[in-house]
């Protein structure tokens, strides 16, 4: 399988919605393939208002970019290489952390989003979710 479909992007939102369990979080997860087009998303019970459209744009900033919006982040503050990349793509672009590319080899086939809990759990839950959804595509 070259792109992300149902099975690994399922997978994905199990993974992180277990790992917010785990941390006692509530998030929004979404999925996006390597479009940017939305596959998979859901919202925990409880979750924040604004996490749905931001673990989206999480997702799709990830995809498009093909890198963590944590490390995004870094390159555009200001004085970095890429400073003004949340003011373009239709304000689209999140660059904090909480959006993770999956791969499938080499490839960038899509992307995790997870949004509505401290950066750095949203963080871990979309790291769980990319980690499932490689090992669902078969890496």
């Amino acid at each position: 399988m070259t792109g992300l479909g149902t099975l690994p992007a399922t997978a994905a939102v199990e993974a992180a919605t277990a790992k917010a369990r785990e941390l006692g979080v509530e998030v929004s997860v979404a999925v996006v393939d390597a479009g940017g087009n939305l596959v998979a998303f859901l919202r925990m019970d409880g979750a924040e208002i604004a996490g749905p459209a931001l673990a989206v744009d999480k997702a799709y900033t990830a995809v498009a970019n093909r890198i963590a919006t944590a490390e995004l982040a870094e390159q555009a503050a200001p004085g970095g290489p890429l400073f003004g990349l949340h003011s373009c793509g239709g304000g689209r672009f999140v660059i904090f952390g909480g959006g993770i590319p999956v791969r499938a080899g080499d490839v960038v086939v899509g992307a995790v989003g997870v949004s509505g809990a401290a950066v750095s759990q949203d963080v871990r839950c979309a790291e769980a979710g990319r980690a499932a959804a490689e090992s669902a595509l078969g890496n």
